[in-house]
């Protein structure tokens, strides 16, 4: 596997939670309390979900998780 893989995350405010998924990756759904616990999750759940899902052995598995959080910030008055 050469080109790396394309990994989405997304804060769910509601859930309070990460959660991924990807279209590299059929069958990635996966979520945790923090980024860091998620991409824990995730270098373990890709190369398991490539090999139930038949893609070659290829050693080494490069991907990309990017990662999204909207916020807001309040200015105090002047």
């Amino acid at each position: 596997m050469e080109k790396a893989l394309l990994i989405r995350a997304e804060w769910d405010d509601e859930a309070r939670v990460w959660f991924a998924t990807s279209d590299d990756v059929p069958g990635l759904v996966a979520e945790a309390d923090t980024a860091g616990a998620l991409l824990v999750k995730l270098r373990t759940l890709i190369p398991e979900l490539l090999d139930a899902n038949g893609y070659p052995d290829a050693g080494d598995v490069p991907f990309e998780l990017f990662s999204r959080r909207f916020d807001v910030t309040h200015r105090q008055p002047a």
